[in-house]
């Protein structure tokens, strides 16, 4: 399913941090959101899910708008995030982790096996003890058998050596392209997350100040840099 934004004023305590943001996000694409650290993706995430209210604009999925601050009414029409710390139970089993997630049509535990061959032989150790790639396999893993229709991932590196998020950015492809559904990953290694995503913008201070397809932003580095630096808002390829 597609997510839509049009004219999103996210932020905290009524002050906004994210201002007129729009949004087209296909089914089985990725969107890679980019930015320094401070510029409002974490927020974005948050209101998306519905954890924060939103302070205007309106967001939907599949042309279904959600409510505002209503994060079980997100979770039940499709939205899922996979926050930046995890938020998994340690003292609970990797099995119990994803069978307390798991709703009617997400994947099964020999889906998610076969997606994480890892977690397979960690199975019945408890989650606290999985190293930290292992935890964000589990935190994935979790979100996709709750059957997202838009997943959420915010910062799947954080914390992980660079090998290893080598490994596990392919893997937001693959989620995309096998289950359809709409991925919007906020990332911090720039190359990287443009290599699986599809489209992406950058985020800087709370504005967007480029965006475009995946490939014109590796083509353009130079731009790209200048994104950040808060240059004029423009498309890759203008």
């Amino acid at each position: 399913m597609s997510l839509t934004v049009r004219g999103l004023v996210a932020g905290r305590a009524k002050v906004p941090v994210v201002r007129d943001l729009d949004i087209d996000a296909p089914d089985g694409t990725v969107l890679a959101v980019l930015g320094p650290n401070g510029a409002g993706k974490s927020t974005l995430m948050l209101t998306l899910a519905g954890l924060l209210p939103r302070l205007g604009g309106e967001v939907a999925v599949d042309g279904n708008a959600l409510s505002s601050g209503n994060p079980l009414r997100a979770n039940r029409s499709g939205v899922v995030l996979v926050p930046d710390n995890r938020a998994l139970f340690t003292g609970l089993t990797v099995a119990d982790n994803v069978s307390i997630a798991r709703r009617r049509g997400g994947m099964s535990d020999a889906d998610v096996q076969e997606l994480f061959p890892a977690l397979e032989a960690r199975w019945k150790g408890a989650a606290g003890s999985l190293s930290g790639g292992e935890q964000q396999m589990l935190a994935v893993a979790r979100a996709l058998v709750q059957k997202p229709s838009v997943l959420l991932i915010d910062e799947l590196s954080m914390g992980l050596a660079p090998v290893i998020v080598e490994s596990l950015l392919p893997m937001v492809r693959r989620i995309a392209d096998t289950s359809g559904a709409t991925v919007v990953l906020v990332e911090q290694h720039v190359r990287l997350a443009l290599e699986v995503a599809d489209d992406a913008l950058v985020l800087v201070h709370g504005e967007v100040t480029l965006r475009g397809s995946a490939r014109d932003l590796r083509r353009y580095p130079d731009r790209l840099r200048q994104a950040y630096f808060g240059g004029e808002p423009a498309h890759a390829t203008s």
